[in-house]
This record gives C-alpha cells, sequence and structure tokens, in this order.
C-alpha cells in the first residue's frame, strides 16, 4: 500500500460507498480479533477483553481513517494514533498487523523476551507506537502537544486520534488537557473513548462516577458524540463527522464509545468481568470457534 492509496482511502476518497467501508472496518475487526487470541494464548491470559471490545474502534481507524505508510511508521506526512492506554497494545498490535505495519507471524512474540511486541505499549520497540503509555491520564496531553505542534508547523490537516478509556476520566490531567485543546481551538484532534464500563478496581461506576460523561466534554469545549462503539457504521459517521467539525470550525471532537468486554466471544463476554483475563488452555479454541461462528451468523443476515 503506497502513501497515496492510504492518503486517499480516508474518508472514502477512494471512491468506496459506505457500505464497502463499513465492511472494510467489520472485517478488519474480525482479523483483529482472531489475531488477539492468537497472541493471549500464547501467555495464557492478558488484556484480551479490552482487545475484543475495542477491535472495532481500532479498525474504523486504521481501515478506514488514518493516513499512514506501511513501510515507514515515522513518514512525516502521517496521521498520529495515540494509545494513552498502554495495556491495550494487544489490541493495537492487532490491528497494525491487519495494517500491515507490522507482519502477521511476529504477532506470536507477543509479551516474550525480546520481542517488538511488550505487553505495554512502548514506542521505543514498536513501529507505529507513538507513545509509550501505560500510566494512564498522559496520552491526551501529549495529543494536546502534537496536534498544537502540527498547526505551528502549518500541517493543521494532518490528525491527531487519541485513545483513551473511562477509567482514564478520573485522572485530573485528562481534564487539564481538555481544556487546554478546546483553548486552542485544536480541530486537528479527536479523542476516542473505550466506555467499556470496567478499570482495574472494579466496575468504573463503582470506583468514581464519570456520567454525565458527554455533557462534561461539550461543557469543556468539544464536540462530543456517543454511539455503540462495537458498530463499524456508527464508528465511520462519528468519525467522518469528527472530520467535518474540524475544517469547519476548529473545535476538538471527543467520540465516546460504549462497547462490551470480551465482543464477539459469549464465553467472555458472559464470564465474571475482569481486567486481566486467565483463560484457560482448553478455552481457546472454543472462543475462536464462537468469534468464527458469530462472523458467519451475520454474514447470513
Amino acid at each position: 500500500m503506497t502513501i497515496a492509496d492510504t492518503a486517499a482511502r480516508v474518508a472514502g476518497k477512494d471512491g468506496r460507498s459506505r457500505d464497502e467501508r463499513i465492511t472494510a472496518v467489520a472485517d478488519s475487526a474480525y482479523r483483529a480479533r482472531h489475531h488477539a487470541l492468537d497472541m493471549g494464548e500464547v501467555q495464557g491470559q492478558g488484556y484480551v477483553g479490552q482487545a475484543l471490545g475495542a477491535a472495532d474502534m481500532m479498525a474504523a481507524v486504521y481501515a478506514d481513517q488514518l493516513r499512514y505508510d506501511p513501510a515507514d511508521p515515522h513518514w512525516e506526512g502521517r496521521d498520529r494514533f495515540l494509545l494513552s492506554t498502554g495495556h491495550y497494545a494487544i489490541g493495537f498490535y492487532a490491528a497494525i498487523a491487519d495494517a500491515g505495519i507490522v507482519p502477521v507471524e511476529e504477532l506470536l512474540t507477543y509479551a516474550t523476551d525480546d520481542s517488538r511486541l511488550p505487553m505495554s505499549g512502548m514506542a521505543s520497540y514498536t513501529p507505529g507506537m507513538e507513545i509509550s503509555g501505560g500510566s494512564l491520564g498522559h496520552g491526551l496531553t501529549v495529543a494536546v502537544g502534537m496536534a498544537l505542534a502540527l498547526r505551528l508547523q502549518g500541517r493543521s490537516d494532518q490528525r491527531v486520534i487519541n485513545f483513551l478509556s473511562d477509567g482514564e476520566l478520573d485522572e485530573g490531567s485528562t481534564w487539564e488537557a481538555a481544556m487546554g485543546a478546546a483553548h486552542h481551538r485544536l480541530g486537528n484532534l479527536t479523542a476516542m473513548i473505550d466506555m467499556n464500563a470496567l478499570q482495574a478496581d472494579g466496575p468504573t461506576a463503582s470506583v468514581l462516577r464519570i456520567e454525565p460523561v458527554e455533557e462534561k466534554w461539550r461543557a469543556f469545549g468539544w464536540h462530543a458524540i456517543r454511539i455503540d462503539g462495537n458498530d463499524p457504521a456508527a464508528l465511520i459517521d462519528a468519525l467522518d463527522e469528527c472530520a467535518a467539525i474540524a475544517t469547519a470550525d476548529g473545535q476538538p471532537q471527543v467520540i465516546i464509545c460504549d462497547t462490551k468486554v470480551g465482543r464477539g466471544v459469549p464465553l467472555l463476554e458472559e464470564r465474571e468481568k475482569a481486567h486481566f483475563m486467565r483463560i484457560e488452555e482448553h478455552e481457546w479454541q472454543i472462543c475462536r470457534e464462537q468469534l468464527t461462528a458469530g462472523r458467519e451468523q451475520e454474514a447470513a443476515r
């Protein structure tokens, strides 16, 4: 895939219809979920539930929106995708493998010694990883700096997309960054929040109440959209709306994505939710079979 191909693909500029774009995102998310299961099995455990739940979000970015060069992750003309939630790296690796940035076969080195794919995302190791995330609350702050720098360089057409979690909304630095983005009118900045209602200490609502989320972001000066984050069509429409808003008035945008931990695998969707999942040896194949069966049922509708 060339730079021209990826640049033209953004927002359907390559001539694809909306239905074709939705199909491409759904297909990418399905493959990414299989990749996540393959990586999880290497360790027997991990942040698999988050990877499955956020697969549609990351697929919408990489398979539909982002400008990037798979052969040159540091291409100056690229858009930036920042993974603030470093523990979601397993889902990120699945997405960039499907995008051709890392080889699919390399995924089986996940979290092993000397791998370029550590369990928590680190920019010094992984091609296409813009920041080292994991200590939550820093991603949006860095994204604000990047978006402002691009504007000062006269490159506001390059987007900065920051992925963060609902638990990260507990962090005061997130809201400081939100104020800064609105103050500087960083229209090239989009935040995507994975609202899976779960964090390390338990259900998000029990740890610290964050609702009403949409109204809070609007009060901070952002264009806010709330959608089903497991719906490729809703994701494409929301990202397109953000691109249009950015062009229109320079307002930063946030897409609040309600997602389901373990999405696509009933075995994991239905069990007691855990931030870090242990999956038994015999269960991995069951997960794959359920994922495949669900996809076949969707195709038959």
